[in-house]
């Protein structure tokens, strides 16, 4: 069997949002049924990643409305273009994650998911079980709010 790089599939490219980026706009992005998350990045440098799943945590355990910053997920768990598309499997289910940012040198590529793999890879293969971790987000009245993911 020759072994696919992650270079070698058509990576989803959603559009990026920066760190300042208002919930608001951040959600109405995700409500769009091709887009499950949306990168964070600034200078070309991903610094974190926004997903439909923390968008229904902040709703859930929260009427506050903070700024992406605040509820991205960071550091983020990225990918070389380079890398085989079994090691962007085992890296997904690893860190407990459904989408991985390809990055070459710094540089933010695309975004490669669990969706984006299924064809590529068993379906043993690609079962993610995402971690049971909290989000903290400060708020603007500067108390800490606990958000399930």
């Amino acid at each position: 069997m020759i072994e696919l790089t992650v270079d070698a599939v058509r990576l989803h490219s959603p559009r990026t949002i920066t760190t300042g980026t208002p919930m608001s706009e951040a959600a109405t992005s995700l409500r769009r049924a091709d887009v499950s998350a949306l990168p964070v990045v600034v200078d070309g440098s991903i610094v974190g990643i926004v997903t439909q799943s923390d968008i229904v945590a902040l709703v859930a355990e929260t009427d506050d409305r903070p700024a992406v910053r605040m509820v991205m997920s960071s550091p983020v768990t990225t990918i070389s273009p380079t890398a085989t598309l079994s090691e962007a499997a085992e890296t997904m289910r690893t860190a407990g994650v459904k989408h991985l940012p390809v990055v070459d040198d710094g540089n933010y590529c695309g975004l490669l998911s669990v969706r984006t793999l299924a064809p590529y890879l068993s379906r043993h293969r690609l079962e993610i079980k995402p971690h049971d971790e909290s989000m903290h987000i400060d708020s603007a009245d500067s108390h800490e709010l606990t958000v399930g993911d």
